[in-house]
């Protein structure tokens, strides 16, 4: 038994032709759309206030993520490579720490781990739920598992979104053309 590719393009061409014109130009709309990062203030393990939009100017690897996550400790040592590789052409990689516990657990955990770049926390409440929110809205696609990461550009535009841990290597390759 073979496969009918005749059958299989004429039932394709079926579908896309059935497909509403309003799916197919929304769905072309939001491949070309740029999409400028939503801004956010919040406070690093010091108690310091840092907002991205005091970061433009720099390539934003934007991390959400947490102590507890596995898949996000598998992260850890590419994002502290990273950093100490390209920090000086204008990467800056931001954790935005979630359901994590006190500054201070938090700071003990990126001491133990040898963490070399900002970390952002709640500090009033749940403010880093409420920056989780913004993006997923300003994406269309809630955050529902961490880690999850964008690749922000220098003039604050969203370029690549990761659900999951991804490698040095990879994170690397999307991170290039904006280094």
């Amino acid at each position: 038994m073979g496969c009918d590719n005749g059958n299989a393009q004429q039932k394709a061409n079926q579908i896309k032709k059935n497909r509403p014109k309003t799916v197919q130009k929304r769905v072309q709309k939001n491949s070309n759309q740029e999409l400028i990062a939503p801004d956010f203030t919040l406070a690093d393990l010091d108690g310091n206030w840092v907002s991205l939009k005091e970061l433009k100017g720099k390539v934003v690897l934007l991390n959400f993520w947490g102590t507890w996550c596995g898949p996000c400790r598998q992260e850890i040592p590419a994002f502290i490579k990273l950093t100490e590789k390209y920090k000086k052409d204008g990467l800056e990689i931001v954790g935005i720490t979630l359901t994590s516990g006190s500054p201070e657990n938090i700071q003990s955990f990126s001491d133990k781990w040898g963490i070399n770049y900002t970390l952002l926390t709640d500090i009033e409440g749940n403010e880093t739920q409420v920056v989780t929110a913004k993006y997923g809205q300003a994406t269309g696609q809630r955050i529902t598992g961490i880690p999850t990461t964008f690749i922000i550009d220098r003039e604050g535009y969203i370029r690549q979104r990761y659900v999951g841990p991804r490698s040095e290597s990879i994170f690397y390759k999307d991170l290039e053309p904006y280094l």
